[in-house]
């Protein structure tokens, strides 16, 4: 079993804590050197207690679920000898209510659009059976309980034909 650490540092660097306008300001730390700053959502916690340029957890779950999603939509389509020369999503994630009233992300929805390059062009059914096995194999779509939903394009550049001579 392999295991996945990050280390989150905070500091109250001197602001009052207990009246609750501290900065949500930290960095995650991970294992291969890479440091990003990290803060409370903005639609949560206001500016300045957040930063808007640094990630927030929501943020970052999301962008989780799309790269899971889309490493796997890679490997499949390589297996199945499809050539991928691009793929982009934008995904987004929704904040809402549950019944008692806590918020949840209750669901992510991914947005990719992929583009075909090589002999071989795939169907509109290939492409979907790709997504749904890429969604059944994510690791992280496998640990959530909020919906995922899987839209996008995708488009097929067929190779240039030689020029003849």
């Amino acid at each position: 079993m392999a295991r996945h650490g990050v280390v989150i540092r905070w500091q109250r660097n001197g602001a009052v804590f207990t009246d609750r306008r501290y900065s949500r300001r930290h960095a995650w730390h991970f294992d291969g050197g890479t440091e990003v700053p990290a803060t409370s959502s903005p639609a949560v916690v206001p500016v300045p207690l957040s930063d808007p340029v640094a990630v927030d957890p929501e943020e970052a779950f999301v962008a989780a679920l799309s790269s899971c999603h889309m490493l796997w939509f890679l490997d499949l389509a390589a297996r199945a000898g499809w050539t991928v020369d691009a793929y982009e999503d934008h995904a987004g994630g929704t904040l809402a209510p549950r019944a008692d009233g806590r918020l949840w992300l209750s669901h992510v929805a991914l947005d990719p659009a992929v583009r075909f390059g090589g002999a071989r062009a795939p169907s509109d059914g290939d492409v979907q059976a790709l997504h749904d096995r890429a969604h059944e194999e994510c690791f992280l779509a496998n640990a959530v309980k909020c919906r995922i939903s899987i839209g996008g394009t995708w488009t097929h550049a067929a190779p240039e034909a030689a020029p003849s001579t």
